[in-house]
């Protein structure tokens, strides 16, 4: 059973840098799509970045874009999320999510069948 765990998070000024962490227990991860997720308050969960199994291709939502970067370590079964010029809209929990697919970003929840618990990210103004 594949076990995705996030780090990283914490509360940062506007305008502030954060980088996330997502841990996979199985080797397996390696071989398929990765992506970030993102729930605020209130709110259903969001798309925010994914990363192709070989790390060749991302896709990022709209309102992250040159703001974010997603990347892969395959050697460490790892992704990482540089979160950069922070907001307080990007406040949320954020989530690691492995997909179905290998080559395939989706930006929909029902993409992806594994899920670490979430680190929460904080951005006060």
């Amino acid at each position: 059973q594949e076990q995705l765990v996030e780090s990283g998070g914490g509360v940062v000024q506007a305008r502030g840098s954060l980088r996330l962490s997502c841990a996979a227990s199985d080797r397996q991860s390696n071989l398929y799509t990765m992506a970030w997720f993102r729930q605020a308050a209130g709110k259903d969960r969001e798309f925010v970045a994914g990363i192709s199994w070989r790390g060749d291709s991302t896709k990022y939502q709209g309102s992250v874009q040159d703001r974010f970067t997603i990347s892969r370590d395959r050697a460490k079964n790892a992704i990482y999320l540089q979160m950069n010029s922070l907001k307080p809209e990007d406040t949320a929990i954020y989530y690691c999510a492995r997909a179905r697919r290998a080559t395939v970003i989706s930006d929909y929840i029902s993409g992806y069948n594994y899920w670490g618990q979430g680190t929460q990210v904080t951005v006060s103004s």
